[in-house]
């Protein structure tokens, strides 16, 4: 099957940027280098390519009926132009997807969700819309520009009439961004301030070269898939696929936080109740890697030689100068100061268990 291509496809190319097949997506994984662009989102500002994320949208009298159904956290709380992080999980409490939730009108509900799940997403609402609601696919119908870092606020009021810097975290607002029709939110993947625009596809190569330009004079460079593992990674952020998938819950993963059990009834709440009644035997953990080596992905974690875990994400951590990882491991292995090591490559390397995110400036 062809990999999807996002409107700037042609322009990563032409900029010389490494591509690679992304949960069936060519996406750019790296221009100048991972590092560099690493450290220009932490220090400055980067622009992402994010067009391959999907959206829904939700609209109809019973709107909210429906996402509160579908989601854990309770979006009645919501306000207009505020968005908040949620979930979709199975009747058995293991996640769909993890997904952020967008009130744009009481009767009208645009959800963001990860691009290799936006199919299987949009299935799955249906599935259990029993509610007086439309439920679209609208992933074609928007491009996706993320604008990271302490200055991507800076980049982008040279390009918008709207007041952004009132604008609060977690929050949105429908105006223009070079003269294009946008809804821009102050969220992001990257643990770092900025914005995530979504436009008409036809004007995402417009805004992409006009926000490289913007941004000029304060460093902007162009970023890929790579930088945005290594960022997110840092922030402690989950990554479905690793942190969560259909296996493992909101307890498991250290996301309680958005679990909202005294709202109306949701699917997997039962699960998750009774899994809390009887208590978790595993959580998700962080590491710092003492030893001379990287944990990937997918590495044994070892306790007292043993077999314990795996690592669900792991590599450099270039703003902290440290290998570091994320891992699921039993109770009470995963709590903070615990002696660990990783298999690499049939080498135990040392490894001890610390609070996340790693960078405490995260947000």
């Amino acid at each position: 099957m062809a990999l999807r291509k996002t409107p700037l496809n042609a322009v990563h190319r032409a900029s010389g940027a490494k591509m690679v097949d992304f949960g069936g997506w060519d996406m750019p994984v790296e221009y100048k280098g991972v590092l560099d662009e690493h450290r220009a989102v932490r220090q400055a500002v980067g622009v992402f390519d994010v067009s391959h994320m999907g959206e829904i949208e939700i609209r109809g009298r019973q709107a909210l009926d429906l996402v509160q159904y579908i989601t854990v956290n309770d979006a009645a709380k919501l306000k207009l132009g505020q968005a908040q992080y949620s979930a979709l999980l199975y009747e058995h409490g293991g996640f769909v997807d993890d997904i952020l939730v967008h009130k744009v009108a009481d009767d009208y509900y645009f959800l963001c969700v990860n691009a290799s799940n936006q199919d299987k997403d949009y299935q799955h609402i249906q599935a259990h819309n029993r509610f007086d609601a439309a439920v679209d696919h609208a992933g074609d119908q928007y491009a996706q520009l993320a604008v990271q870092g302490p200055l991507a606020t800076a980049v982008l009021r040279k390009l918008t009439d709207v007041d952004l810097p009132p604008v609060k975290r977690y929050h949105f607002l429908d105006g223009t961004v070079s003269g294009a029709g946008a809804r821009i939110a102050r969220t992001g993947y990257t643990g770092e301030d900025g914005w995530e625009i979504y436009v008409a596809p036809d004007q995402a190569e417009r805004l992409w070269r006009q926000i490289l330009e913007a941004g000029r004079e304060f460093g902007i460079q162009p970023c890929g898939l790579g930088a945005r593992n290594t960022l997110r990674m840092e922030a402690g952020m989950p990554l479905y696929g690793h942190e969560i998938d259909a296996t493992i819950t909101p307890w498991e993963a250290g996301l309680d936080w958005t679990v909202k059990l005294d709202k109306v009834s949701f699917l997997g709440r039962e699960a998750l109740v009774r899994q809390k009644e009887r208590g978790i035997t595993r959580k998700l953990a962080g590491f710092e890697v003492t030893g001379r080596g990287i944990a990937r992905d997918g590495y044994e974690i070892l306790a007292n030689g043993v077999g314990a875990g795996w690592v669900t994400s792991g590599g450099p951590a270039p703003a902290l100068h440290k290998n570091i990882g994320m891992c699921m491991l039993p109770l009470p292995l995963g709590e903070p100061g615990n002696a660990l090591e990783v298999s690499v490559r049939g080498r135990g390397v040392e490894a001890i268990t610390v609070p996340m995110p790693f960078d405490k400036r995260a947000r």
